[in-house]
């Protein structure tokens, strides 16, 4: 069930609680452009693992009023106003793809409220010194982030309408840039379904959201990622184009202590298979040892941070999904 809380401004953001009432709160920030609704384990399996998992519609997505000029760092106020209304003092968070980042703000600005963080195929500052942003990014993400502001807008505006007439058009869209592995999750019928609708439901009043999110992604962020004293996890997927591995392997470099997981043979839409375990490591269940699960081989370490690559999947990865969106 989805209900309304007040930001700290008044601006009504939607929200949506499943899983365990009782369990770890954690909060799922989703990718952009998409909504509350994104992919996330079925409820049968969040009670199992005994997590409580809160998202919501950022500002101008769904049922969430427009925060025009807001950064990443904005994020963490309207968590923590969501974490008040609903009880919650302390809690883990997870962000995938365009929610890595304001995960990241969480876990730098809200500081002992955040217990874990995870970041799951996140892009780096649009400023990130000594990398190189664009290389290997798919054309079309490489184009948006280099638009001009109106051009930016106008080209939005226009897939959102198009999304609205027909949910599965952006994905279409986006086919022939897709590497095998991203073929693979999305070529599945029901499941691009579930993204479509997710899409439908995140832009049905307008792209704002869209807009806004890119605007704030290419601009400073607003926090320094050096002064996270959080428990960090970074996983990646190797042969991700939409936000290449390069921006995680740069994120690790900044984050003392992070844990990094580049996994080769897995690209952007793999972040919808290892969610779970990243749930359960989240929300200090397990052990962290025990729920991202190594090879044989001895991990490369990256400077600043614990480091494991590693090929394929962990056994009994995949999730049950309900609807949502990776982009």
């Amino acid at each position: 069930m989805t209900r309304v809380v007040n930001a700290a401004d008044g601006r009504r953001l939607a929200v949506e609680s499943s899983g365990a009432p009782d369990g770890s709160p954690v909060f799922l920030l989703h990718g952009t452009p998409g909504g509350r609704c994104g992919p996330r384990p079925r409820g049968i399996v969040l009670h199992r693992l005994g997590i409580r998992l809160i998202t919501y519609d950022r500002p101008g997505y769904g049922g969430s009023d427009r925060l025009i000029g807001r950064t990443v760092a904005d994020a963490a106020a309207d968590v923590a106003s969501i974490a008040d209304a609903l009880h919650i003092g302390r809690f883990g968070i997870v962000g995938r793809s365009g929610g890595g980042p304001h995960a990241l703000a969480c876990a730098a600005l809200l500081k002992d409220r955040v217990i874990r963080a995870a970041a799951l195929g996140s892009l780096a500052p649009y400023n990130a010194e000594g990398l190189d942003w664009s290389a290997g990014m798919a054309d079309s993400n490489v184009q948006a982030y280099h638009d001009g502001e109106a051009t930016l807008a106008a080209e939005l505006a226009k897939r959102a309408g198009q999304v609205r007439r027909d949910p599965e058009s952006l994905l279409r869209s986006l086919w022939p840039e897709l590497v095998s592995h991203d073929r693979e999750v999305v070529g599945d019928v029901a499941l691009r379904r579930i993204i479509a609708e997710n899409h439908a439901e995140a832009l049905k009043e307008s792209a704002g959201g869209w807009v806004d999110d890119v605007l704030a992604l290419r601009s400073p962020w607003g926090f320094d990622l050096s002064t996270i004293t959080a428990q960090v996890m970074l996983w990646h997927g190797g042969n991700d184009v939409f936000s290449p591995a390069s921006h995680t392997r740069w994120l690790a470099r900044q984050i003392k202590g992070a844990r990094v997981e580049v996994q080769s043979g897995a690209a952007h839409f793999n972040a919808v298979e290892i969610l779970p375990k990243v749930l359960t490591w989240i929300s200090g269940i397990a052990r962290p040892e025990k729920q991202i699960a190594t090879t044989g081989r001895r991990p490369r370490q990256i400077a600043g941070a614990a480091s494991t690559e590693r090929q394929g999947m962990p056994a009994g990865a995949a999730p049950a999904l309900s609807p949502g969106s990776v982009i």
